[in-house]
């Protein structure tokens, strides 16, 4: 009998930190949807020290295209990473790379993010959410590339002779 081998250690390890990762995302979503209409005066702030000869309503409009452009953004990333998650567990080839660049392009955003919105009475805790996110997919991603989790995403098909005992 053949039965499926477990990942190795690193694998599962790196699969929990991209969960974590996940979660932060997740939390980070929703506190940022939920502190909106605080960061909205900041963000106009920022606009009006570029421009200060337009009307208040295209300041409005402004901080709120900048506002639902960064909320995009964060998103999408943790919609892509959720896939790119599966396609590891997966080991789908390539999928190591677009995780990679997913994390490249976080940590871009989330500096322009922290930038624009990142100030206010509720920026340190939007910073530490940030960076909680982004240091567990980076601590995921270094894990993925240990030499066992390279062999495992090497090998197509993990499968090894059943023990004596008639387990699978």
């Amino acid at each position: 009998m053949l039965t499926k081998a477990p990942p190795p250690f690193s694998v599962r390890l790196s699969q929990f930190l991209w969960v974590l990762s996940l979660a932060f995302g997740a939390v980070t979503v929703v506190f940022y949807f939920v502190i909106r209409e605080d960061q909205l005066p900041l963000i106009i702030d920022a606009i009006k020290a570029v421009s200060e000869d337009r009307t208040d309503d295209t300041y409005e409009a402004a901080a709120d295209i900048v506002y639902w452009s960064v909320f995009a953004v964060i998103v999408t990333l943790v919609l892509m990473q959720i896939v790119l998650l599966v396609s590891f567990s997966s080991r789908k080839p390539g999928a190591r790379w677009w995780q990679f660049a997913t994390v490249m392009v976080q940590i871009v955003a989330f500096l322009i993010a922290l930038e624009l919105v990142g100030g206010g009475e509720y920026g340190s805790m939007l910073r530490q959410l940030f960076i909680g996110e982004a240091g567990f997919a980076v601590l995921a991603l270094l894990l993925s590339t240990l030499r066992s989790a390279l062999a495992w995403t090497a090998r197509k098909h993990d499968v090894r002779r059943s023990g004596d005992s008639g387990e699978y």
